[in-house]
């Protein structure tokens, strides 16, 4: 079992109480962004492309723990960006921790050697290294020799340090069936305690647009891999069965995107971890005053291929909650890897895309210029 009882139990009595009181939309993983710098320039990213003003941005820790409480959700997933570049990091997943919430930490592990001794483990903590299958695939996709090696070794001392620790992989079309395989089992030889697995979404300004998955080519390469691993019994994954169920096209699924709302040093991303397309001052204002019904596959071009677990996550923990006996099965006797798939949801009604990161970007510059002019303004005001 890749995630551990005590989460589950924790998570579970979360959406009960979330039914009982009749609420239809509510969070489950806070995505916590608390910057967007990286060490990497992935060419699958679409995160770093931002000029250096935004980039030198930080989430301070008042804010960051203040999104934690305004958001609600019992799983904080801090990710960037590389995350371990924040200074202030340790103190905020200390506060997550104190809250008794379960804090994820996504990093690419190049610097975590240098920064572990700043955390301990806890039955609330875990490490989820970013690893995109095999030495020659991982350095392949984030555009660096030798990140693999160093990721495995900080891995391995996580491990020995007694950390609960994770991988998180992202796939392409160019991704083989086989070598995927292949690597679970290397990692589940390492001592890994889960892995997360995700087709790579195609990010607005990413610098690769010609290796995204379409959501066919998605379950011929998920199906292919849980034929090679018992059903996907063979492995321990950080995931529900039903969303792994779901990248293999044994369910139908419209996304759930307030299920992993997302807080950037920009604010409230509307409408997703995936898609930036505004933003709001507030939890409540996003939840309350996004359009939910413009995206989603069917609604929205930018969404027509999207399987991503932040998307897609949520609405299968909800769907094992609405149909237990289902999900009982997929978990006994193993994900269906052949015969007819679900039925696809319909793509003729959805509205064009529209391309608006220049003009984000541009509107926040605005924003953080005027903000320092304000400030030389009062130390010229105080100094007079």
């Amino acid at each position: 079992m890749g995630i551990p009882l005590r989460q589950v139990v924790d998570v579970g009595g979360y959406i009960v109480k979330q039914h009982l009181k009749g609420n239809k939309r509510y969070p489950l993983v806070l995505m916590l962004e608390p910057l967007f710098r990286c060490n990497l320039a992935c060419a699958g990213c679409g995160k770093i492309d931002y000029p250096d003003e935004i980039l030198n941005r930080r989430i301070s820790v008042e804010d960051a723990l203040g999104a934690v409480d305004e958001c609600g959700a019992p799983v904080v997933v801090m990710a960037g960006g590389e995350p371990l570049i924040h200074k202030d990091l340790p103190k905020i997943v200390q506060g997550i921790i104190a809250r008794k919430k379960y804090a994820i930490v996504c990093t690419n592990a190049l610097l975590l050697e240098k920064k572990i001794d700043d955390y301990k483990p806890s039955p609330y903590f875990t490490w989820s290294i970013h690893l995109d299958g095999d030495e020659q695939m991982h350095d392949k996709s984030v555009c660096k020799a030798g990140v693999y090696e160093k990721a495995v070794d900080a891995l391995k001392l996580a491990k020995q340090k007694g950390f609960r620790v994770t991988i998180n992989c992202t796939f392409f079309n160019d991704a083989d069936a086989d070598r995927i395989a292949t690597f679970f089992d290397t990692v589940t030889e390492l001592g890994v305690d889960g892995i997360t697995v995700s087709p790579g979404y195609a990010y607005e300004r990413a610098p690769d647009q010609q290796h995204f998955l379409n959501r066919a080519k998605t379950k011929e390469i998920f199906r292919g891999v849980f034929k090679r691993g018992n059903g996907g019994k063979k492995w321990a994954f950080n995931q529900s069965m039903m969303f792994l169920d779901f990248l293999a096209g044994n369910q139908t699924y419209k996304c759930t995107p307030w299920g992993n709302p997302t807080r950037t040093v920009f604010g409230w991303q509307k409408p997703c971890y995936l898609l930036g397309e505004g933003y709001a001052a507030t939890f409540k204002e996003l939840m309350e005053d996004t359009n939910w019904d413009n995206y989603g596959v069917g609604n929205y071009e930018k969404c027509a291929d999207c399987m991503v677990h932040s998307g897609f996550e949520a609405t299968a923990v909800n769907d094992t909650v609405r149909r237990p006996w289902v999900a009982a099965k997929v978990a006994l006797f193993g994900i269906k890897t052949d015969g007819p798939m679900a039925p696809e949801i319909p793509l003729d009604k959805q509205r064009p895309a529209e391309y608006v990161f220049s003009r984000n970007v541009q509107k926040k510059l605005s924003e953080i210029q005027a903000e320092k002019a304000a400030v030389q303004a009062q130390k010229a005001a105080n100094a007079a």
